[in-house]
């Protein structure tokens, strides 16, 4: 399986960007998912976490109430809503298969794709 994230972009502050990550196989409702990102300079940073059914989430205290990640698995995508943006958003995003729910809460992911860079501006 190979991820690929896109939609990212350069964004003002309080703005919106919905990123996209397509899988090169069918997304098998047994994957869980997460969004992680990286900032220059930084460590890695979990984001949001979805299980194979899309019924059970988990997102980062950082992103909470302004970010919504979502499944479609008759296609082979996942979204992320990101809304209210802030400068603290920029960073390189990537989205990633976890071999189970709680190893996506722990950031232990088993497959990422390339990124995709948000920079918000104010």
């Amino acid at each position: 399986v190979q991820l690929q994230a896109s939609g990212g972009g350069r964004v003002q502050t309080g703005g919106s960007l919905r990123l996209s990550c397509v899988s090169s196989e069918y997304i098998l409702d047994y994957y869980d998912m997460g969004w992680f990102r990286q900032a220059p300079g930084k460590e890695r940073e979990l984001i949001a976490c979805i299980n194979g059914s899309g019924r059970h989430y988990y997102y980062a205290d950082s992103v909470k109430g302004r970010f919504t990640m979502s499944r479609d698995n008759t296609e082979y995508v996942v979204y992320l809503q990101m809304n209210d943006l802030q400068s603290e958003d920029t960073a390189t995003y990537y989205c990633a298969i976890a071999g189970t729910f709680e190893r996506c809460r722990s950031a232990s992911f088993d497959l990422w794709g390339q990124g995709t860079l948000v920079t918000v501006s104010s």
